[in-house]
């Protein structure tokens, strides 16, 4: 799954680690989540899109797999 997590995170100036403190996973998790390779459970996507004040629509964006 697509994200603009690393762009926003960036933006506020936050270390992964920051992030990952106040989700409430660990910095491995951040990475592979900003990397796209793993995605985020329901409650961990809506502690992030509350985290930057942002819908989880413009947080994430689905991927369809080819067949």
């Amino acid at each position: 799954m697509k994200n603009k997590i690393r762009v926003l995170r960036a933006e506020r100036q936050w270390t992964q680690e920051e992030l990952a403190d106040s989700v409430g996973v660990s910095r491995q998790t951040i990475n592979a989540i900003e990397k796209g390779k793993f995605d985020p459970s329901l409650p961990t996507a809506f502690k992030i899109s509350r985290l930057f004040d942002l819908p989880i629509e413009q947080l994430f964006e689905y991927e369809e797999e080819e067949l």
